[in-house]
């Protein structure tokens, strides 16, 4: 393993902003030649199927991981060899694969063959930062990047279809599957999504490396009530469609393949059987041509929801337009019946058959049902050092340096460093959560890295000092999925012990705490957003010392950090940074890269906060501006008697280990009319002793509208290097579209006015210009 750690050099990679991406891939099948042989090709396999195999091609159940000879005769084989399925997913490995595929295209009757689904969320076995960490490198490049390798090792080992990017929109930190999403903004959330469905898709879904994407969860799934995962959603159509809509349909202009239904309910209907969103939304007003699945067992749910029984919930999510049932098998088993008694029709079947049959012949599986894994191609292709050294990039660009007083990073490569921590050793969570594929027990620990790069000159020292958490049930209802938290059973005395004799020993501290890899994700809700006590106790006992302490933050949300900010002298979020962790967190720690990550997602001073978020709408009575820089309470004013309104690290923050510098904003216009450009620059210049990238972002408040708007929306942002000394002039096209919204009757236009331009460091540290904008 170490010999591993040592080969994987980083190859860095070169920073662009937003604007200097490549556009959206040309996609070979949206010809008008390719439609029509499609279409004849489909319309013609749909005239031989019977009703059952129509339903079949509806049908996606989960395999389980059989063994290659259990391919035939398992109870899924049969189903198969019967037409009774369209697809499989949680199989894993090109012989198994390629041994169920071999059961549709040789054994059924008509020989179509399947589509094989993984959630490769966040890479497959080289494993990347979870996509809120992904979300803070605000680099689409390696956001691009690390979807297409993600796609490279799937399709070798067989998986065609994969269950991201999920794009829910997010305030709330209670919820665990913030991790799995881009944060809170709808400008940012929607460069992601399509950056994600290029990299996943490419330009030729057929051409044996790319896979389907699917865009997720339809919708408004990052909206539930009280932060608690499934809970109920209620919000007004015009918030939908300017906060969370957006990066949904970024994704399926992009040309998403799929798109995977929500659990919770919009307007009191779920999301699995409303028509609005799959029909008048989706596909009437965004036309979305590719097929909608359930989330596992969204179907079955609907009759927890109370919409009836599970033939009533099944005919109402066909009706609505649902195609394809994860796991639940209600349109396998009612909806036969269903077409008996009138409840469904024909041609809603034969719709939803086409609309999977359509993806098949996209992939390319008429012509080569095996065209995806590939052994022998899956055993250069997954997990190999070139995609190793992408991941350790991405990982160490997605860091957010969130203190650092007295330049105590980057460490010196000299003396001796005290590593302590109850993650410094543990390889298993270092991926975080939804990385199924990955190779938990091979992952790259941060004790590991530090040994194998810096060993040679650096003393490290080691103790784990605290457990996760002192609660011993709540820290194995953490644990799950096997990613063990390694629960030393000694007492605390004993452990605080071990670590202050280790960290009197060094020079430094380097201090590893958070939350483990399942403390967040699906069904990790939390009432309580901040470090536990037992790590805490570990932060300050070590304070005790007097030793500098840089403090490595493990997270798969914002977290409420009030209460150990001050404690140590520098904080690195590292998020869970994935499969290339430890290699990671060191080239930031020692400064082979300097940290250049913003956050996606406000952290909150406390829960109290909740939800806080930068792009909020003024009040009739706000505060102050001297009063909330202050922190001083007014009475009838919009604010807290006992907290700050401020966040504790806004939208978009993020230190380097250099210094950059603004410039005022200068407008090639500030009274332009209709449909003109113009710019709006600032110079940026790096005042430090550090070669850096720096995320320059841009936004925009409409100070007058006829709905009230928000204090400031992001509208563009580059990523730029410059190297110490370095100046460079950074420009941002402005026009009407960058200023349209829907108003109250739901129409995407714009408004004559004046308007607040910003340009800064993050949403809370900008420069301001006025210009007067008229039709």
């Amino acid at each position: 393993m170490k010999k591993l750690i040592v080969l994987a050099a980083l190859a860095l990679s070169p920073v662009f902003s937003a604007q200097e991406m490549v556009d959206k891939p040309v996609q070979s099948y949206q010809t008008a030649q390719y439609q029509a042989k499609k279409k004849a090709f489909v319309d013609n396999l749909l005239s031989k199927m019977t009703l059952d195999e129509k339903i079949g091609q509806l049908n996606l159940p989960t395999s389980g991981d059989f063994t290659t000879g259990q391919a035939q005769s398992s109870n899924i084989g049969k189903k198969v060899e019967q037409g009774l399925v369209g697809g499989l997913f949680n199989i894993k490995g090109a012989d198994k694969i390629k041994a169920v595929q071999k059961v549709a295209v040789e054994k059924s009757r008509l020989k179509i063959p399947m589509i094989f689904g993984m959630d490769v969320i966040h890479g497959y076995e080289t494993t990347f930062p979870i996509p809120l960490g992904l979300a803070a490198s605000w680099d689409m490049n390696l956001v691009q990047q690390s979807a297409r390798v993600a796609a490279k090792e799937a399709a070798s080992d067989g998986i065609n279809w994969t269950f991201s990017p999920m794009v829910d929109i997010s305030r709330e930190p209670r919820w665990g599957r913030v991790s799995e999403g881009s944060g809170e903004d709808p400008y940012l959330g929607s460069e992601i999504s399509k950056n994600m469905v290029y990299g996943y898709q490419g330009k030729d879904l057929a051409n044996g490396t790319n896979i389907l994407a699917c865009v997720k969860h339809f919708a408004l799934y990052g909206a539930g009530e009280s932060g608690r995962d499934y809970n109920t959603v209620d919000m007004s159509h015009v918030r939908m469609f300017n906060e969370y809509f957006p990066p949904y349909k970024a994704a399926v202009d992009a040309g998403v393949a799929s798109v995977m239904a929500s659990f919770n309910e919009v307007d009191g209907v779920p999301a699995t059987g409303n028509r609005w969103l799959q029909t008048e939304v989706l596909r009437n007003q965004w036309k979305f041509k590719g097929f909608v699945v359930t989330d596992y067992t969204g179907i079955n749910e609907m009759v927890d929801h109370g919409m009836g029984d599970l033939q009533q919930v099944s005919a109402l999510a066909l009706k609505a337009g649902v195609d394809m049932d994860m796991v639940g098998e209600g349109f396998l088993t009612t909806l036969k019946k269903s077409l008996a008694e009138g409840k469904v029709t024909q041609a809603e079947i034969d719709t939803a058959a086409k609309r999977i049959l359509e993806a098949k012949y996209d992939l390319g599986l008429f012509d080569n049902p095996y065209k995806h894994g590939d052994a022998k191609l899956a055993a250069k292709e997954v997990y190999n050092m070139e995609n190793r050294n992408i991941a350790r990039n991405v990982a160490a660009q997605s860091m957010v340096l969130m203190k650092n007083e007295n330049q105590v990073l980057p460490l010196k490569k000299s003396g001796t460093v005290a590593v302590i921590g109850p993650l410094v050793n543990n390889s298993m969570n270092m991926a975080g959560t939804w990385s199924v594929a990955t190779k938990h027990a091979i992952s790259v620990n941060m004790m590991q890295s530090l040994q194998a790069n810096y060993g040679k000159e650096v003393k490290f020292l080691s103790a784990k000092g605290a457990n996760i958490d002192y609660d011993a049930k709540l820290e194995d209802i953490y644990a799950a999925h096997g990613k063990k938290t390694d629960r030393d059973n000694r007492s605390k005395e004993e452990l605080l012990k071990e670590a202050v004799e280790v960290a009197n020993k060094a020079d430094v501290i380097v201090l590893a705490i958070g939350e483990s890899a399942e403390m967040s994700g699906e069904s990790s809700s939390r009432t309580e957003i901040t470090i536990p006590q037992s790590q805490v106790d570990l932060l300050n006992e070590l304070k005790k010392t007097g030793k500098p302490i840089a403090m490595v933050l493990f997270t798969g949300r914002p977290l409420a950090l009030t209460n150990v900010k001050d404690t140590p002298d520098a904080i690195l979020n590292a998020w869970f940074p994935g499969s290339e962790a430890g290699n990671a967190i060191a080239d930031v720690l020692f400064g082979k890269v300097n940290p250049s990550g913003k956050l996606p997602m406000t952290f909150p001073r406390s829960l109290g906060q909740v939800p806080i978020y930068y792009n909020a709408k003024n009040t009739g009575r706000p505060l102050s501006q001297d009063k909330v820089e202050k922190c001083t309470y007014e009475r009838f004013r919009s604010n807290y008697m006992d907290e700050c309104v401020t966040p504790l690290y806004a939208f978009g923050y993020g230190l380097s280990y250099t210094k950059f510098n603004y410039s005022d904003i200068s407008v090639s216009n500030a009274n332009p009319k209709g449909d003109q450009t113009i710019q709006a620059s600032v110079t940026i210049t790096n005042s430090g002793n550090y070669d850096g990238a720096e995320v320059v972002q841009l936004y925009i408040r409409d100070r007058v509208g006829s709905i009230t708007r928000p204090v400031k929306e992001l509208k563009g942002f580059q990523k730029i290097f410059l190297k110490k000394g370095e100046s460079k002039k950074v420009t941002f096209d402005i026009n009407p579209e960058s200023l349209k919204f829907y108003n109250g009757d739901l129409k995407y236009d714009w408004e004559s006015g004046e308007f607040d331009i910003m340009i800064g460091t993050s949403s809370d540290e900008v420069k301001l210009t006025k210009i007067n904008w008229t039709r």
